[in-house]
């Protein structure tokens, strides 16, 4: 077992910091800002910081509670857009798509993203 901390950005309360290895991702997306398939411009601007980055990540605990957290990293000198953080904790049985929505939408992450993390949701068995 290892100690990787991580502290996560919470939207209007304290960060928290956690253990990786109790806290693991159960559904992720990421993407970018580059809209065009030129491959090898895409490398070009990827690497010269000129696109926005996206990523919504869940993580659960053995308990039941789950952490929604997003980020949009930006690249305002290009796009015009602004750093985001926010996240949600949330108890045993709360609404972990409804809170996907929620937080990738304050922090004005595209809705292909938020749609990918949730797909990638744990099954509900019926």
């Amino acid at each position: 077992m290892t100690t990787d901390k991580l502290t996560i950005t919470l939207t209007n309360r304290a960060p928290v910091k956690i253990s990786k290895d109790e806290w693991p991702v159960i559904a992720s997306a990421k993407g970018d800002s580059y809209a065009s398939n030129d491959y090898s411009r895409y490398q070009q601007a990827l690497s010269q910081g000129e696109l926005d980055t996206y990523r919504l990540t869940v993580r659960q605990h053995g308990d039941g509670r789950s952490i929604v957290y997003g980020v949009l990293a930006a690249a305002s000198a290009y796009t015009g857009s602004e750093d985001c953080r926010g996240g949600v904790l949330l108890d045993p049985g709360e609404d972990i798509a409804g809170a996907i929505l929620s937080v990738g939408g304050a922090c004005g992450l595209p809705s292909a993203v938020i749609r990918e993390c949730i797909a990638d949701l744990p099954a509900e068995e019926l």
